[in-house]
């Protein structure tokens, strides 16, 4: 049976925020709020809650995850970025996209997608999404929260709960949330692809 927290908006508590925080580093899979729904997370590093997550996703360990950062110099830890690149993350970022970078080597293997040596990285325009990964002190694993046979990600935490909390440990109440998931630009080769266009304004990419 999952924990099920309503955390406030605009001002999360900090007691809560550290109970998730708390059942990340002993193996937990949580769900939260982000700027483009609701997402799995769980630390980089633990390969059996990742399993878990692609089980509740029904998706191989070939998908391609992303590493939710809190702000773009640790987003530099993980991904290779050139200044051009740089000037595109600082006027959009925080924000609802997923951008693709080459990885470096502080990202395992096994988050990489598998031929092209990439990974997606976010930093969220979500103030409890933003609180978690300041408690957390590193990048979160997460992906969107798409349920199997669905087109959207979750938005609603009580139809989640329903669902999933026997399969979760933590479950983040923080409100009812946008069903669009990340517009997604890649940025690995150093021009500028649109992948997908969701939550965030493709306009300036194009």
């Amino acid at each position: 049976m999952s924990q099920f927290f309503y955390v406030h908006e605009d001002n999360p508590q900090a007691r809560l925020i550290n109970q998730t925080i708390n059942a990340l580093k002993n193996g937990g899979v949580i769900v939260y709020p982000t700027d483009s729904g609701y997402a799995l997370g769980c630390l980089i590093g633990d390969k059996n809650a990742m399993g878990r997550i692609a089980q509740i996703r029904q998706i191989d360990n070939d998908h391609d995850f992303s590493l939710m950062c809190r702000d773009q110099s640790e987003l530099s830890t993980y991904a290779k970025v050139d200044n051009q690149a740089y000037r595109v993350l600082k006027h959009n970022t925080p924000g609802a996209y997923t951008f693709i970078f080459k990885a470096t080597k502080e990202v395992p293997k096994r988050l990489q997608n598998p031929k092209k040596k990439t990974i997606g990285i976010r930093v969220p325009d979500n103030v409890i999404a933003l609180a978690l990964l300041a408690a957390l002190g590193e990048p979160l694993m997460s992906t969107s929260l798409i349920l199997p046979g669905q087109d959207f990600t979750e938005s609603d935490p009580e139809h989640i709960r329903d669902i999933l909390e026997h399969q979760v440990d933590v479950i983040v109440h923080g409100g009812y949330l946008g069903e669009k998931p990340t517009t997604v630009i890649d940025l690995s080769e150093g021009d500028i692809h649109v992948l997908r266009e969701g939550a965030g304004d493709v306009a300036p990419f194009l």
